[in-house]
């Protein structure tokens, strides 16, 4: 016997019923974008590999181990994306929105990571992706914070999420910083665990966000990045926190903060729970004033986040705030015998033509109709309509209002204005 076919390890099917939740937070997501004037880019999910090489790093855990890369027919190595920021730098750089005069913008789509699967971290995962360029000041900060502040009130988990934020300078700044780093955890090698001894020499930074408690206690006596920053962009944080005091906004200055990828300077953050585990950065994001540059482009200041669409749905679940059940089905109709079949179908493409927002279904199981009476109220339909034979003769349509338990018998003309009365 065949054995049975299944999908990629980490790459999941999202079935209708869970959809619909996610249509719920995706359409509060576009909204809210909508209301602060950000425009939505759709990109590719194949890009050239070398480009996150260049962008993100090569001695990052995502260029190291993590990217799906290949080479096609004729030997070009291409990389299924793992995150948005770098191609949409791309397609902003290629298509000259810049002279456009466009700035703000926001993608939605699945990304690639070779990760070990677990609970909130698949290996294809869907991202909400916003990136704003050309705007130097913490003015823009500001509102990239109020932003996903607002969303978090509208989804109603801002109770439930902490902001964490940091100032991590230049590049410059954080190679000055690294060698110190480098000889305080070279002198307590014997006290990092087997992970850390592998970032060592590699990336030494992401040892500072390490969840190894005892790992923690060391690095409290570690030199703080703080000590290295320059004038700049201590200032652009200090004013980017009092701003964040003046509208109300919670957060930890956390100076362990780092983030993961090289392209980051200055201003870093992240928004984590916990209330779905050990995967509990659900928004993280940043400053990245050269990366456009690094690509090919001008010299542009830029700053952007990503919200883990499965992570935020987790959230949402366990807090038990939002209900997938919906109505399915506006007009449920359902005809008896064969000869009423035509009629059925034809007045469904009658009440669509004029009513194109209404969600039309016509029942073609053969089942008795007291089932199909049954199913019409399980998916919450507002009418049912029976077409039967004592209908047709008498060229009439019995219309039940499965709310309020009424039924109409109508002529067509009266059944399409009852219809409107409904919706």
């Amino acid at each position: 016997m065949d054995k049975k076919i299944s999908s990629v390890r980490g790459m999941h099917d999202y079935l209708p019923e869970e959809l619909k939740l996610w249509t719920k937070v995706e359409n509060i997501l576009k909204e809210i974008l909508n209301s602060y004037c950000y425009e939505e880019i759709r990109l590719p999910i194949l890009e050239k590999t070398n480009i996150f090489k260049r962008a993100i790093g090569n001695v990052t855990d995502v260029v190291q181990k993590e990217m799906y890369s290949f080479n096609d027919r004729k030997g070009n190595s291409l990389t299924l994306r793992p995150e948005g920021t770098v191609g949409c730098v791309r397609a902003i750089i290629e298509n000259n929105l810049f002279r456009k005069k466009k700035q703000k913008f926001w993608y939605l789509g699945p990304m690639f990571r070779y990760e070990r699967p677990q609970k909130g971290r698949h290996r294809q995962f869907y991202q909400l992706g916003v990136e704003v360029f050309g705007l130097k000041s913490e003015n823009i900060d500001l509102e990239i914070i109020l932003l996903i502040n607002r969303i978090w009130k509208n989804l109603g988990i801002h109770l439930h999420v902490k902001l964490e934020i940091n100032s991590i300078g230049s590049r410059s700044d954080r190679l000055e910083y690294q060698k110190s780093l480098l000889f305080f955890l070279e002198k307590n090698k014997k006290f990092l665990d087997e992970d850390s001894k592998k970032r060592l020499y590699t990336n030494p930074f992401r040892i500072l966000d390490s969840k190894n408690p005892n790992l923690q206690k060391i690095l409290k006596n570690a030199p703080l990045l703080n000590n290295y920053i320059n004038c700049s962009a201590i200032n652009h944080f200090n004013n980017l926190c009092n701003m964040m005091n003046l509208y109300g906004i919670k957060y930890v200055h956390n100076t362990n903060l780092v983030r993961g990828l090289d392209y980051y300077n200055n201003t870093v953050f992240e928004w984590k729970t916990n209330q779905i585990g050990t995967q509990n950065t659900i928004c993280a994001g940043g400053r990245y004033d050269s990366l456009v540059e690094e690509l090919g482009g001008n010299k542009t200041s830029a700053i952007g986040f990503a919200i883990g669409i499965e992570r935020l749905i987790l959230l949402i679940k366990s807090l038990k705030i939002m209900s997938s059940k919906e109505r399915e089905i506006d007009v449920y109709i359902i005809f008896i015998g064969e000869s009423s079949k035509i009629q059925a179908i034809k007045l469904s493409e009658d009440i669509r033509s004029i009513y194109p927002k209404l969600r039309v279904f016509v029942n073609f199981i053969s089942c008795n109709l007291s089932k199909k009476f049954k199913h019409a109220v399980e998916s919450l339909a507002k009418i049912a309509i029976l077409i039967g034979t004592d209908e047709i003769k008498k060229s009439c349509f019995l219309l039940k209002d499965l709310k309020n338990k009424q039924e109409y018998f109508l002529k067509k003309n009266e059944l399409i204005l009852k219809i409107k009365q409904f919706f």
